[in-house]
């Protein structure tokens, strides 16, 4: 009888969503640049490092179903998912500060919104892409552990852009507001940075405790 485990429900739900965002990445980037919107742009940027970032978290589930199903005692799969989860928090931190930067270049510039239905219906798609990775990372008991957590929170914060894309592109749209594109994406992107943040002092915080425990034990 075979005892080998079996991929979790969250390994499979964030491996929904790296393929999922990876598609949706492709389709805003082309249109943020097509369109000069520099909102929707950033959110492409910003869900490309999802695909990279997630795809870790992805990559430490496998790597802990491996060692677990090798029955290897050599490693601590709880410190790999916080790891993750950690650097995860890194990549959310160095995506806010790039899309600060750029949407500063952009509100310098002057820069016109072009094709507002083609960006605006981009947009929308986008967020509700991200609503339901959202919605599957979190699930209906929430995240089981940071690793999840920090996935949840890339998806979120790229939803929280997409919101940000579209109030720039209606401004622009109706009354000619072009800084409000720029201005809702630093916006967009400091709330990030107070998320990331959280993350990085709550996975530091849960790992100095595991270091403690095990020091105990030894």
């Amino acid at each position: 009888m075979s005892n080998k485990i079996e991929r979790s429900s969250q390994e499979k739900r964030t491996a929904f969503v790296v393929v999922f965002a990876f598609c949706v990445m492709l389709a805003e980037i082309v249109v943020g640049i097509s369109s000069h919107s520099m909102a929707l742009f950033a959110d492409g940027v910003h869900m490309g490092s999802h695909v990279l970032v997630i795809g870790l978290n992805w990559a430490a589930y496998v790597l802990v179903r491996y060692l677990q199903n090798k029955g290897t005692t050599h490693y601590d799969t709880e410190k790999i998912l916080n790891l993750a989860a950690f650097t995860s928090g890194i990549f959310l931190i160095l995506t806010a500060i790039f899309i600060i930067v750029e949407a500063v270049e952009r509100l310098s510039s002057h820069g016109e919104i072009h094709n507002y239905e083609l960006a605006l219906t981009t947009a929308g798609i986008g967020l509700v892409a991200n609503t339901i990775s959202a919605s599957i990372l979190h699930g209906h008991h929430g995240t089981a552990d940071y690793n999840s957590h920090a996935a949840y929170l890339h998806v979120l914060s790229d939803a929280l852009t997409e919101i940000g894309a579209i109030i720039g592109i209606l401004c622009a749209m109706f009354w000619n507001i072009t800084w409000i594109d720029s201005a809702v994406a630093v916006v967009s992107a400091l709330v990030v940075l107070r998320w990331a943040k959280r993350l990085l002092w709550d996975t530091d915080r849960k790992s100095t405790r595991l270091n403690s425990s095990h020091l105990k034990l030894s």
